[in-house]
């Protein structure tokens, strides 16, 4: 499913409110958890799962295309765990 997606699934399960409102919350909710996650917060949603950050060390890594060996800086990388209720659904 992408944005789109869901926007439209929103939208028709919520008839009384207008398509760019719905856009807009869904941004909104995205943004949020994105920018909680660059300020190194963890986010959860009960029942669905938890974003947090995870931190890559740096490494040698390899030009898929020369094969040359390349430098790899550490970074950080989003991590979701998915909630007890989810895998639950998941699994049935």
């Amino acid at each position: 499913m992408i944005k789109s997606e869901l926007i439209a699934i929103l939208a028709e399960k919520n008839p009384h409110l207008y398509l760019r409102d719905v856009e807009r919350i869904v941004t909104t909710i995205f943004d949020t958890i994105s920018d909680a996650l660059a300020n190194g917060d963890r986010v959860e949603l009960r029942g669905f799962g938890a974003f947090s950050t995870k931190e890559r060390s740096s490494r040698i890594g390899r030009n898929p295309r020369t094969g040359e060996q390349v430098s790899v800086d550490a970074k950080l990388v989003p991590y979701f765990k998915c909630g007890k209720e989810m895998r639950e659904n998941l699994n049935k």
